[in-house]
């Protein structure tokens, strides 16, 4: 199964309508949606490394946008829809703290979860919830989701086909790898902060 849906993104990169679905992925991750981007952007980089450029602005565009939305919710929408994605995903000890370190680490905690497998959408709606300053909040969050998709991209660009290869050759470890990361990210939210 895993095998047909890496197949499935891969012919799908190269569809007009491709980087629409990867927007919309983008988005949504970045304030309620569970599974990352990366899942997209990195088939279809391999796919077309000519466009790998264009492929990870519109995921930077489209994560920022949606963690626009996400300081939204955290900010205007709390104590019903906020609430209701932070005890969704059990993060509600780890939110407390989280909420309560951005009166001083505000936007180092930016920078450094915008680039990890922590849970961006935790960021965003705290951010709202702290009443972050918004364009110091946009600024942040456009260098380190920025800088993570186009790294990758980059990564890709650089090392190419090996990198291809080494992906379909070990699909089942690598997708185990990346589900451990953002699992990982979801367990260290959870217990550590």
């Amino acid at each position: 199964m895993l095998r047909r849906l890496y197949d499935y993104v891969i012919a799908l990169a190269s569809r007009p309508g491709a980087l629409w679905v990867l927007a919309a992925v983008s988005f949504t991750e970045s304030s309620f949606f569970p599974i990352p981007p990366d899942a997209m952007l990195i088939p279809m980089a391999l796919a077309r490394p000519d466009r790998g450029w264009r492929i990870a602005a519109v995921c930077t565009i489209s994560s920022v946008a949606g963690g626009a939305l996400g300081y939204a919710i955290g900010y205007f929408l709390y104590e019903t829809v906020g609430r209701w994605v932070i005890d969704l995903y059990g993060l509600q000890e780890g939110f407390a703290q989280f909420r309560e370190s951005y009166a001083q680490w505000g936007l180092w905690i930016i920078l450094i979860k915008g680039l990890t497998p922590i849970p961006y959408k935790l960021v965003t709606i705290a951010s709202g919830v702290a009443e972050f300053d918004f364009t110091v909040f946009m600024l942040a969050s456009i260098v380190t989701r920025g800088a993570r998709f186009f790294l990758v991209v980059a990564l890709i660009k650089r090392f190419g086909a090996p990198i291809r290869d080494f992906v379909e050759r070990y699909l089942t470890l690598v997708t185990t790898g990346l589900v451990a990361c953002v699992v990982g990210g979801f367990v260290l939210v959870r217990y550590a902060l």
